[in-house]
């Protein structure tokens, strides 16, 4: 991995002139290849925030040499995955995000990694060993599935959701928590008088709180005003309800747009400074460069080094952000090129008929 995975506030305070590698990162295409080789080739510290869904363990044949999902083992896909993310702490700048949808498999026999029947834990492996080479895991959301794959199996429950993790290289890694924030769903009445008792305690720790635990007082002056949270709407919280997607292509494992759009308004900046690459930021409705970066910008990029259908790339035009994608089938890059330029030709329809109806 990369030794610049932390951003110190000295390393971000003024704006840094562009490296001249940085210019040659492709924007807006799709490079056909092996994810791990086609990232060697990329700058580093040039990508904003990365999406993904690897191939999930010995799930699906892809059908196509050097695919990855088909080891012999599961600690072998680890293995294999932990070098795609190094590769991707290099290429992510230090603000960056990564994004991993990774489902899990049951055992059919010891030789794959665990007893017959057992979950493989290959997304915790994954984690395990990516938090020991210097990743910070901020969250393990749960993608629950109102219309999930039904199953047949009689001694365990159906699987209903898929797990996406959320991690960073820095602790002052861009996240814009306003970018998402969903509406209250109820209201309160003026507190009179402020709370009293153990629970709350004006701010001081409960003696039952363990030196982990978090404060629960943050919402006192909410409350004190007469609102449920924060004026711009609550946090939405890591369990998302959406319907897995379905897709007229080939493509068996096709992420749903809905699930998508969050980490990108989170994490993608809509700008960063054409200059030293830093994320322009929202005060109140204004979008304002970072520290002394000059007027120039560009849209934000994610990156998705399994692009398959081409999901990332949509939602990504769809939001104003500029994209890149890795493909090892090139099946599923012309399945995911004439997608996109599908969407893109109806979003010009769109603004085109708007435009007529203005004119009158």
């Amino acid at each position: 991995m990369s030794t610049d995975t932390t951003a110190t506030a000295s390393s971000l305070r003024y704006c840094r002139r562009s490296n001249p590698a940085r210019a040659r990162l492709p924007r807006n295409q799709i490079l056909i290849g092996d994810a791990l080789n086609t990232l060697g080739t990329l700058p580093s510290a040039s990508v904003d925030t990365v999406v993904t869904s690897p191939p999930y363990y010995r799930l699906r044949d892809y059908q196509i040499h050097g695919q990855l999902g088909m080891e012999d083992r599961v600690d072998d896909w680890v293995d294999r995955l932990v070098s795609v993310c190094d590769e991707l702490a290099r290429v992510m700048k230090p603000t960056g995000s990564l994004w991993l949808n990774l489902g899990d498999s049951y055992s059919r026999h010891p030789r794959f990694g665990a007893p017959p029947k057992s979950l493989l834990l290959g997304p915790e492996r994954l984690l395990l060993a990516l938090s020991g080479r210097g990743w910070i895991v901020r969250n393990k959301i749960v993608w629950a599935k109102p219309n999930p794959m039904p199953a047949s199996v009689r001694d365990r429950l159906n699987t209903t959701w898929e797990p996406m993790f959320l991690l960073v290289l820095s602790p002052r890694a861009y996240f814009s928590l306003n970018a998402i924030r969903e509406p209250h769903r109820s209201t309160r009445a003026p507190i009179t008088k402020p709370p009293t008792g153990i629970k709350y305690g004006g701010g001081k720790r409960p003696p039952w709180a363990g030196p982990l635990a978090g404060s629960n007082d943050g919402l006192l002056k909410a409350r004190a005003e007469g609102r449920s949270g924060h004026r711009l709407g609550k946090n939405p919280g890591d369990v998302w309800t959406v319907a897995t997607a379905k897709f007229p292509g080939h493509h068996f494992a096709t992420f749903p747009t809905a699930l998508i759009e969050r980490p990108l308004k989170a994490t993608c900046p809509e700008r960063v400074c054409g200059s030293c690459g830093s994320p322009w930021r929202r005060s109140g409705q204004r979008l304002q460069p970072s520290f002394r970066c000059n007027g120039a910008w560009r849209p934000g990029l994610v990156l998705d080094p399994f692009l398959g259908s081409g999901t990332t790339a949509v939602v990504a035009e769809r939001l104003g952000r500029d994209w890149l994608g890795i493909e090892l089938k090139p099946e599923y890059v012309e399945m995911a090129t004439e997608r996109i330029q599908a969407d893109r030709a109806r979003r010009e329809e769109v603004i085109n008929n708007n435009e007529r109806r203005n004119e009158k």
